[in-house]
């Protein structure tokens, strides 16, 4: 089946919008700034918090690559109707019934929507541009769409105040699942059309693959396709190190001994250079291997650089980082996506996902042991090495003519 080229536009133009609409809604949660307090609030430790945040972790790696497979083996649009309102129920378990038992089994929840919506989102976006020979869209789309999401909780951050001294956390825990209702409404809207029409690698089959087959095809790709498998432990290595990072940001911010007042202002700094990495996505998809690596380098001494100096203004150079960093991640996950040709892809991607989460926790473990010898400058500035020697490891290979969202 052909389609034209005005209508495949169109649709092209259709699953932008409506992924950008799901990635805002998916994080407008007015309940991420003010959780702790209410966990705090409700008479848990900091030690009882602490373990929420291993559950929480633990649940998302377990359940990461599972779910990858059911979205292969069913429907990722589904999935991805299904993720809010995981994370939905778990947020009005909080507000209605505050207790660590709850905040447990909310946590859980939250866990399990995260999982269902890693993988299916990026392979349902990708294979949907792919049948509309729109593919070479996909790092620009979807790093406007995690843009989407981080104006999201700049949103949520500015409303949760106001609403919260409103209503008390009530009143910011049904705004929360009101976002995460009207997320999967959105998520209904999304284009998904698994084998119509289709010639490609992973829809060639006329037979579903059960959830166990999806599983076996998607771990068998990871394993046996070096160039996905590269492309997997790439996406987990540049992404995992500053997404940790970013939880401590704001010791770093208060190490530079302004008042507590403006570390706010310090972050919203950071996360602006977040949003802009997002959006230059169009113009790092023509980096090649070396200029890749080079983004890398720059991010790295950026990071160390503007984190050892102490001072407020190296907050610049650390939003320039975690803005080339953000790229980088982009394009990781457009070269993943590139390279994966079986019909797992969602499976192959959650894979990426749970090695990613894996690495985080190792860093919040690292950074712990060096902060706590050495400081919060010091610990960002050890964390910024990998990037260097990723980087080293990319410019000396003999491909490095090729470019890193290309499939090969």
């Amino acid at each position: 089946m052909t389609t034209s080229p005005v209508r495949a536009s169109r649709d092209v133009r259709r699953l932008a919008g409506t992924l950008y609409a799901y990635a805002f809604l998916t994080d407008l949660v007015l309940l991420y700034p003010v959780y702790a307090l209410l966990f705090s609030d409700t008479g848990l430790s900091v030690w009882q918090i602490s373990t929420l945040f291993v559950l929480w972790s633990v649940a998302s790696i377990a359940l990461e690559v599972p779910s990858g497979a059911w979205a292969d083996a069913t429907s990722r649009r589904l999935l991805l109707c299904l993720a809010p309102l995981c994370s939905g129920a778990g947020f009005a378990l909080w507000v209605l019934l505050p207790s660590y038992p709850a905040f447990a089994v909310g946590f859980v929840l939250w866990g399990a929507g995260g999982a269902l919506a890693s993988g299916a989102l990026e392979a349902l976006v990708f294979t949907e541009l792919d049948r509309r020979a729109a593919a070479g869209r996909y790092a620009r789309i979807m790093g406007r769409a995690r843009t989407a999401g981080t104006l999201g909780v700049l949103v949520a951050i500015g409303l949760a105040g106001p609403v919260l001294a409103f209503g008390g956390y009530p009143a910011v825990g049904a705004a929360s699942v009101a976002a995460c209702l009207l997320a999967a409404a959105v998520a209904a809207r999304l284009p998904e059309d698994r084998r119509a029409g289709s010639t490609d690698a992973e829809d060639a089959d006329d037979d579903d693959l059960g959830w166990a087959a999806s599983l076996r095809a998607g771990l068998a790709e990871a394993r046996d396709d070096r160039a996905v498998r590269a492309a997997v432990l790439l996406l987990a290595a540049v992404g995992a190190v500053w997404g940790a990072l970013d939880e401590y940001t704001p010791l770093l911010a208060r190490d530079t001994g302004v008042a507590l007042a403006t570390v706010p202002l310090l972050l919203l700094t950071v996360t602006l250079g977040e949003v802009a990495g997002g959006l230059a996505a169009p113009a790092g998809e023509r980096l090649r291997r070396r200029g890749y690596a080079g983004l890398l380098a720059v991010s790295g001494v950026a990071l160390a650089a503007g984190a050892l100096s102490g001072a407020p203004a190296g907050f610049l150079l650390v939003a320039v980082a975690f803005c080339g960093l953000r790229l980088a991640t982009v394009l990781a996950d457009a070269r993943l996506q590139a390279r994966i040709i079986g019909r797992g892809r969602a499976t192959v991607t959650s894979l990426a996902g749970m090695a990613t989460d894996g690495t985080v926790i190792v860093v919040y473990g690292a950074y712990g042991l060096v902060a706590t010898v050495a400081g919060n400058g010091v610990a960002f500035a050890v964390a910024a090495l990998p990037y260097l020697l990723l980087a080293a490891l990319l410019a000396i290979r003999r491909d490095g003519v090729r470019r890193v969202t290309a499939a090969g």
